[in-house]
């Protein structure tokens, strides 16, 4: 049984009235008024395939068109609205502001001076000043009833995900989000739905597969070198005990509060996505099904105990989040992935980030490569030798990225906003979004199933089975 997440109240408030954003938009005007009926129509039905663990087999009707293989419409300068202004999303506005073809036209965040000093970045980089909406938790809905904008970026607490990439479509506005793209696999396919009705994008900003290695492994994999694929993993194995704890660091203790709702792995996009692109998830093979096992949640309380004096708020929370979650995912072909997740215990960050088949393995952190007949003696050889030859031309053209990660934050919005800007197909899209962030929900009833398999859906419909390009992209002439 594929048990859903119970909406915070800071959710049920913006589901209340992201109906009702300005439906003049372009989504709304190409799909009419129906469209966000039968999505929601569509999402119930699929509620109830999940809950009786045939949601792959029972995907609902489809009441739009395809998104695969769809362009954006090009335009010579893409206009941009940024909602969410935090470490991520202050972080990531100088990126924008560093492509001369975009411009942030409005910021959005409740928290007034964290906007005032997002338009201020705007202003110094030679930009208009925005327009700033702060006027509480829904001022969204008047940054995505716009008129002048083309694309919108999410970068807010994980509940919001969802109704903002609603209203964003809603409006007619592609929507770009952080990690992970809603919480239910309900809310999962009423954006896929919502995407197919107004011909908007909605896509999971998933950096990591802009990673330089990851690139790399995947023009690798593409060409052979791997031989039969069979297997990858990937995970987030990174100890945010302190910062979870933190006053300062992230507003309001969100992030930690998760902890206290689900047992699955919570943020399974950083690992799924790059080994989803090795195998050509939703391009020739898909994930079909997921067993989810997890340990105790001891970590939190721990730290908790040495770092937190009596009566902070924090020792009112009861934590359930399995400290370390381990799920193995198998795909139509029979591959296997294996994904981790453990953000509550003291270990040195790892993706994992590995990949095998049938002529040899690469495994990072560090990066270390085995390939017939290249290698011959069983030792690990040296990844970067194959740099020369199967570096994405992104990282060819782009050696020295700004932005941090090692710069595949910017390698993701160059290639995005150039996508939007010459009218291309973008590299991913609503299916993987949807694809990649079910281990949320998946893994967390898995785990109170005690690792029995939950069906996977096939937010394709069916179209996994044709290829098509994704981020293992050629360069624009």
């Amino acid at each position: 049984m594929n048990e859903q997440v119970p909406p915070s109240p800071s959710r049920r408030k913006v589901l209340r009235t992201t109906a009702g954003a300005a439906g003049a938009g372009l989504g709304i005007a190409a799909a009419g008024a129906p469209a966000a009926q039968a999505a929601t129509a569509s999402a119930a039905t699929t509620t109830t395939a999940a809950e009786t663990g045939t949601a792959a087999e029972a995907a609902p009707r489809r009441r739009g068109q395809t998104m695969a293989g769809v362009p954006f419409e090009g335009r010579s300068t893409v206009r941009v609205g940024i909602v969410g202004l935090g470490n991520r999303g202050n972080g990531m506005i100088g990126l924008f502001l560093a492509l001369p073809w975009v411009r942030v036209v409005a910021v959005c965040d409740p928290v007034r001076e964290k906007a005032e000093r997002a338009a201020a970045k705007v202003v110094a980089a030679g930009q208009p000043a925005p327009a700033v909406y702060t006027n509480g938790e829904d001022d969204y809905e008047n940054l995505c009833a716009r008129s002048d904008l083309d694309f919108v970026y999410v970068a807010t607490p994980w509940d919001q995900h969802f109704p903002m990439a609603k209203a964003a479509m809603l409006n007619g506005k592609h929507v770009g989000v952080e990690c992970p793209v809603a919480m239910t696999i309900a809310e999962l396919w009423e954006l896929v739905d919502l995407s197919e009705q107004t011909r908007r994008h909605c896509m999971q900003l998933e950096n990591c597969c802009y990673g330089r290695n990851e690139m790399r492994v995947l023009r690798m994999a593409h060409a052979g070198k791997f031989g039969q694929l069979l297997h990858g993993a990937g995970a987030y194995n990174h100890d945010l005990r302190g910062l979870m704890f933190s006053p300062t660091y992230y507003e309001g203790p969100w992030r930690r509060l998760w902890h206290t709702r689900l047992r699955g792995d919570l943020y399974p996009n950083h690992g799924f996505g790059p080994v989803a692109n090795y195998m050509d998830v939703n391009r020739g093979d898909r994930v079909v099904s997921i067993s989810s096992f997890g340990t105790p949640a001891l970590g939190l309380a721990e730290y908790r105990a040495e770092h937190m004096p009596p009566g902070d708020p924090s020792w009112k929370e009861t934590y359930i989040e399995s400290d370390r979650t381990i799920s193995l995912v198998q795909t139509a072909k029979g591959r296997l992935i294996r994904l981790e997740h453990d953000v509550s215990t003291p270990h040195p960050y790892s993706r994992i980030n590995s990949l095998g088949g049938t002529k040899g393995v690469f495994e990072d952190y560090p990066a270390r490569i085995y390939l017939e007949p290249d290698h011959t003696n069983d030792q690990w050889a040296d990844f970067s030798s194959y740099a020369a030859e199967f570096d994405h031309w992104l990282w060819k053209e782009h050696a020295n990225p700004p932005g941090g990660h090692g710069g595949m934050d910017y390698i993701m919005i160059y290639r995005l906003m150039q996508c939007v800007q010459l009218g291309l197909v973008p590299d991913f899209d609503v299916y993987d979004a949807a694809t990649w962030t079910a281990p949320v929900p998946l893994s967390h009833a898995s785990i109170k199933a005690k690792g029995a398999p939950q069906a996977i859906p096939d937010f394709t419909r069916g179209e996994w089975r044709q290829t098509r390009s994704g981020v293992d992209s050629v360069r624009p002439s």
